[in-house]
């Protein structure tokens, strides 16, 4: 991305979390930003990328939404906003290249994996509310593909673009969604989907 000046800034996460806050309200919003960092997390450790700037990725990657959730616009604000505060270009790449409208493309490990975990995310979680414990701990790789294929199920997930994901990063499905899976449980209770009485 030749408009985005080399920087040397490497925000906190601390920082990052605190961006991601200023920007969205809506909880589910950032438990969904949460589930797709520790996926984020889960591929760079699995692929040598940096843990941090990953997460960063996967934290900020629908920081925009609540205020644009327009297809057009999303996530251009939220692009503008952290080349501005000279968020690292590769961070500020992958999340330009999660929302296929915009046709950017996916040519960093780090921007295949947050294309490929931000739908997954949105629907293993919705696997794990229609248990009847609704805990991530119920939720098996079966129990998610059983659910691709009721189309009323989670019916605003593009399962297309969960299947592209995970054939552009080069794991196979069943192992894509394993890997979420354990992310997501790692992280259980913050997300709400330990099983225990809100």
């Amino acid at each position: 991305m030749t408009s985005t000046p080399h920087s040397d800034h490497r925000p906190s996460r601390e920082e990052a979390w605190r961006l991601l806050n200023e920007w969205t309200q809506n909880p589910n919003l950032i438990k969904h930003a949460l589930a797709v960092e520790a996926a984020m997390r889960a591929y760079a450790r699995r692929f040598g990328g940096d843990e941090e700037l990953w997460g960063l990725a996967g934290l900020l990657h629908d920081m925009d939404y609540e205020r644009f959730p327009q297809l057009e616009v999303h996530p251009l604000k939220a692009v503008e906003a952290l080349k501005a505060r000279q968020y690292p270009a590769e961070v500020v790449d992958a999340i330009l290249g999660h929302n296929s409208h915009h046709g950017h493309p996916r040519t960093t490990p780090m921007a295949r994996a947050l294309f490929a975990c931000d739908e997954l995310t949105g629907f293993v979680t919705a696997v794990a509310l229609v248990r009847p414990s609704k805990s991530l701990d119920d939720v098996t790789v079966e129990s998610v593909k059983k659910k691709f294929k009721d189309k009323a199920f989670a019916r605003g997930v593009h399962r297309e673009e969960i299947f592209q994901g995970a054939e552009e990063l080069g794991v196979p499905l069943d192992e894509h969604i394993q890997t979420v899976i354990d992310a997501m449980r790692s992280i259980k209770d913050e997300l709400g989907l330990d099983g225990r009485a809100p």
